[in-house]
């Protein structure tokens, strides 16, 4: 076998797994009309001093919609190009955006439906991410609870529906009011973690 040099390893980067619906837009209940998108205020911000600070921007959102024939996966394509306007008004990029349509009920069982892993492996794959120095953060515990899996940070959020589940949070993940808050509680925290920090990865 050849003798590789010079050959550039790149160590891995944690990445931030956010919600869609409830947490960076605002909850409408199977959301299916861009012109109904609309961000959580201080949204963009948070997101842009994660970025910053060398995380990747992950949107991972099951939309059971589609499963249950209340809209089409083009109606999601809208509502997401819809928001990707609007971040990027604001200077935001979102690195991937991985969905979920299926639903048990409707279309039977998948590995990609959170908490599942499914979605966070595949951006492993895609992305070069450490799964263990991520942050889960949404509005539903299913949202955090891959952070349980992976040995991550989760961060449940009380806008959408956090403020109902927070009762049933796993223990040693946090809460916040909202995106903006869990931001400044994962720039606090996962720098504290085993490998440095992320600020000492370049973007």
């Amino acid at each position: 076998m050849p003798l590789v040099r010079d050959k550039v390893v790149r160590p891995l980067r944690p990445a931030v797994f956010v919600d869609r619906d409830g947490t960076i837009v605002a909850e409408r209940n199977y959301l299916a009309d861009p012109a109904q998108v609309e961000l959580v205020p201080g949204a963009s911000a948070a997101l842009r001093d994660l970025a910053a600070h060398g995380f990747r921007l992950v949107i991972v959102t099951n939309q059971s919609g589609i499963a249950r024939g209340l809209y089409q996966e083009e109606d999601f394509q809208a509502v997401q190009q819809r928001l990707d306007e609007l971040l990027a008004l604001d200077g935001v990029k979102i690195d991937a955006v991985y969905f979920c349509p299926h639903h048990p009920d409707f279309s039977g069982p998948c590995d990609c439906r959170k908490p599942g892993p499914g979605m966070y492996r595949r951006a492993q794959r895609d992305l070069g991410i450490d799964l263990s120095r991520s942050a889960y953060v949404g509005d539903r515990v299913k949202d955090v609870e891959p952070a349980v899996t992976f040995e991550g940070f989760g961060v449940l959020v009380r806008t959408g529906y956090g403020a109902e589940e927070e009762a049933g949070l796993p223990p040693g993940q946090h809460v916040a009011d909202d995106i903006a808050a869990a931001a400044k509680l994962i720039l606090e925290k996962i720098p504290e973690k085993p490998g440095g920090p992320t600020g000492m990865w370049p973007r």
